[in-house]
Order: C-alpha cells, then structure tokens, then sequence
C-alpha cells in the first residue's frame, strides 16, 4: 500500500515536471499545457501531512525541472569554459539545487496554505507566492530569472498586453491562478462557496484582462501606425565561437561582418546597422583590423552598433589598475567610437566569479571565468532620430534594466548578443522568447542582433516581425517604429511581483497563526 502511494505521489510529481517543460519555449513548445500543467504537483502536495514533507517533494519537482531546462549548462561549460565534466556536471548541480530552493518553499507554503489558510482565496494565495518568488531569483545572488512560467506566452501576442500593466509577472499570475482553481475543482475536500468564489475571481480577472488586452491592442496599434520610423539593419555573421578569438581568423570575421552590412546599405539608408555581441573581436583602441570597420561606416554614411571589448587603464604613483568591459560601441561616419554603452549586469561564473576570494575550491573556474567590471545605464545611444537602449546579452532577460533604458529617454531597445555558446540546445530559443516581453513591457521596438541566431525584430505589441534562423549568416532591415510615451508599468507596474511576494508572507503568517492556535 506504502508502495502504490509513493508512486502515485512520483508519477504526479513527474506529471508535472514533463508537462511544464513542454509547455515552455525549447526543443519542445506547446503552450495550452501551461492551462494544467501545475495542477499535478498541488493535487501532489494536498495529500502530504506536512509542510515539511512538502518542502522535499518541491525540492526533487525542481531537480527534475531545472535539468530538463538547464541541461545545456554543462556542454557550454565543457565546451568553452575550458572546464573537464568533473566541474561541469557540479556547476550544473549546484545551479539546480539552488534554483530547485525555489520550487521547495512555494511546495511548503501551498501545503500550509491549502491545509491551514483561507481557503476562500487560495488560487490567488498561490499565484502571489509563486511570482513574490520568482521576484526574489531575479535579484537573490546577482540574479537567474530564467524562464518564468509566463514567459510560456511569449509567441501568443494578443495575450500578452497585460504586461504593459505588470509585467511578464501578471501572466505568470494567472497562469498559476487557472491551475489552482481547477485543482480547488477537483477536490472534495474544498466547500462549494470556496470553489465558487475561485471560479468567479478567476474568471472575472480573465474577462478584465481579455477587456484590456483587446483595448490596448487597438490603441497601440494605432500609435504604431502613426508612430515616427527609423530603418534599422542587423547582421548575424554565424561565426563559430571556436574560431572567433583565434588571430589568425580575426580578420576575416570582420570582413564577414562588413560583407553582410553592405548589402543593407545598397539601394537603402539605414539610421543604424547593429552587430552582436563582442562582433569584433579585439580591443578597438588601436588595432588595425579596425581599419575595414572605420572605411564601411564612413563610405556608407551609416551609423554602426556594435558589440566589442574594451579596457581601460589608470595610472597612479603606487598602481596600475586596468579595467575590463563588455561594451556596445557606436561608430559614426568620419568620428570613431562617440559612445559607448558598458554591460550593467555581468553573467556569474562567465563574466565573474562572485565571492570568488572565500570561494578558493573555485579557483578551476575562476581561471576559465573572465574578470570583468560592471557599467552603468546612462545616456541612451543616439542614431539619427533613434535613441538606443543596449541589453547585451543576458541582459535582456531582466525587465528592470529595460525599464531603466525607457526612463532614460529610450525610443528603441537593442539587443546584441552571442548566443553561440549554447549551441543547438533549447537556450537560444527560451533567451529568444524571453526577449519579447522587454518590447510589451515598454511599448517599445524591439531590435536583436546575435552571432549565431536568433536575430530579429519585434513590434511594441510583442509580434515578432522577422527573424532568423541558428546558425546561418543573416541580414536584414526593417523600418521600426519610435514610440515615446512610458507605460504604467515603466512607471509603477513593475512592483506587482514585490506586492505579490509581501501579501504571500502575510497569508503564510495567518496560516501558521492559524495551524498554531487551530482552525475555526
């Protein structure tokens, strides 16, 4: 009988596991799953005795999850971090356990909920606890906001304009709202009235977000119609990261990239031609191999965006320090380099190692890690009419830091990076997905330019426009629109998840009062 239980209990917990990783973006994308997919793992945790045994049957739910979902960790780490798989296999598993922490404490919170709390408005206790915490990964040690379960909307725009509001957190929200409700259906433990009131909550926040969603279709529809353009082109060199770096294959990298920019420039006009991500690899202070680069932008007449290192050095009577950035330059025709934007938000482990003097076990890492210097969100780039906000690389994945660039004056969002060390796994389609939720938020164009895939453009309504394949050189243009006015969201809306997250603690404090004192 303990046996029929147990698995009972793991087929549920393994139902749950697989359905939400088909319903997000990756190798696999199915995304009406997104409807019931979490309804296994509650209907699992309403028969658990205690939080406590809550908490390890979240934490194993997020074991299985995040290696479905991170898998591609330990071929990038092998690949180019230079690491043996005796390190690899181990980064992997300390990200997992750390991301599956997550998973363990809404499992514990659910079961509290559910056994001691007001049952009455359960659907929208779990939802707030689940995005109060996806709010805290996005922060907590740098930060690692990857794949949020909104995010599983990403390809369905007209469902997506709630995010203007509150971000892609609010679809988070009712997406583990509709899953909560159809478990409080499916139990009779659960009084009528408690059922009644979660279908009436959910369906009345369904209809109010339908009645905005098609009323904000409309009205920025329009504003996009009337909305100034600029001509903007984007070239994927599809270099391979193995080659990129090597001195022998540096110039004709930059050949590549020139060769793909003059076919955007020939019967045409651009504001702006945008590289990825480190797209010249050298140190552009006084290399030669900046010569076919300066000659493109000035016989072209064109503005170029592009990703590049960079380093600088101060000097004094006692040192000489020298300081690394990952940097986004613009070259205007007959002037160099005029601007300049340094990356804000460093990867870990891959652009730093963070405590990396307590951490001496470390040191294989460190060794493979770069060691660069964080910049600021200042003024945004300027091209013509286009005023440029860069994410590079990961960067896009944090909403906030699009919201700063909108703050500071951005009419276009610009994202270079360099997806290659992914490799063909599901990464560059869940960092591709991830990305159109930055337009939405901000009502701004969206422009990506990668190495390796996926580039493209995106409207302010989240539609994406055009886009590329992996792995093949690619060049495109496209007139975009310039929008200007800030959303609610840039203005207030992106404190949803932190609101979220507080009225979670107070309901798991009453559940506790009431679990301690006794259930009415």
């Amino acid at each position: 009988m303990r046996s029929n239980s147990f698995l009972i209990k793991g087929g549920l917990l393994i139902c749950t596991v697989l359905l939400t990783w088909l319903a997000l973006p990756g190798n696999f994308f199915f995304w009406p799953l997104l409807a019931l997919c979490l309804v296994p793992l509650f209907s699992l945790l309403h028969t658990l005795p205690s939080a406590a045994k809550a908490l390890s049957y979240g934490f194993f739910t997020g074991i299985f999850f995040h290696l479905l979902q991170l898998y591609w960790i330990v071929p990038v780490l092998q690949t180019y971090g230079g690491l043996g798989w005796y390190f690899a296999v181990p980064a992997l598993l300390l990200l997992v356990c750390y991301m599956s922490c997550y998973t363990a404490i809404f499992a514990a919170g659910f079961q509290l909920m559910d056994r001691c709390g007001p049952r009455i408005i359960m659907p929208l206790a779990a939802a707030s606890l689940w995005v109060g915490l996806d709010w805290v990964r996005s922060w907590m040690i740098s930060g690692f906001p990857w794949m949020d379960i909104g995010y599983g909307l990403w390809a369905q725009p007209r469902l997506l304009q709630l995010a203007d509001l509150v971000g892609h957190h609010g679809l988070s929200f009712i997406i583990v709202m509709f899953n909560a409700t159809l478990f409080m259906l499916m139990q009779r433990s659960y009084r009528i009235r408690e059922r009644a009131a979660a279908v009436v909550a959910l369906v009345g926040l369904c209809v109010a977000s339908g009645w905005y969603s098609v009323e904000r279709w409309e009205k920025v529809e329009k504003l996009v119609e009337a909305a100034p353009v600029a001509l903007v082109g984007v070239a994927q060199g599809n270099v391979e990261q193995t080659r990129k770096w090597s001195p022998e294959e540096r110039l004709r990298t930059v050949k590549d990239y020139v060769r793909l920019s003059a076919t955007l420039t020939t019967g045409q006009d651009p504001s702006l031609i945008v590289w990825p991500e480190t797209a010249l690899p050298f140190y552009p202070h006084a290399d030669e191999l900046l010569e076919p680069v300066s000659g493109f932008v000035d016989f072209s007449g064109t503005v170029l965006l592009t990703g590049a290192p960079w380093f600088e050095e101060e000097h004094s009577k006692t040192s000489h320090l020298v300081r690394y950035y990952n940097g986004a330059l613009l070259m205007e025709p007959g002037s160099g380099f005029d601007f300049g934007y340094f990356k804000n938000h460093l990867v870990p482990f891959g652009e730093y190692v963070p405590l990396k003097e307590y951490l001496p076990f470390l040191a294989p890492l460190v060794e493979a890690a770069g060691d660069f210097t964080p910049g600021t969100i200042g003024t945004p780039l300027p091209a013509g009419p286009i005023k440029a906000g860069v994410l590079i690389c990961f960067e896009s994945i944090f909403p906030d830091l699009g919201r700063a660039w909108v703050e500071a004056g951005a009419n276009l969002l610009v994202n270079l990076t360099n997806d290659a060390w992914y490799g063909k796994s599901s990464a560059p389609y869940q960092s591709w997905a991830m990305t159109v939720f930055r337009s939405v938020e901000t009502r701004r164009s969206l422009v990506r330019s990668a190495n390796t895939g996926i580039s493209g453009f995106i409207d302010p309504l989240g539609r994406v426009q055009r886009q590329s394949g992996l792995f093949v050189e690619w060049a495109d243009s496209m007139e975009v629109s310039l929008l200007g006015a800030e959303t609610f969201f840039v203005r207030s809306g992106y404190r949803f998840a932190p609101i979220c997250g507080a009225a979670a603690v107070m309901i798991i404090i009453i559940s506790l009062m009431r679990r301690n004192g006794g259930r009415d």
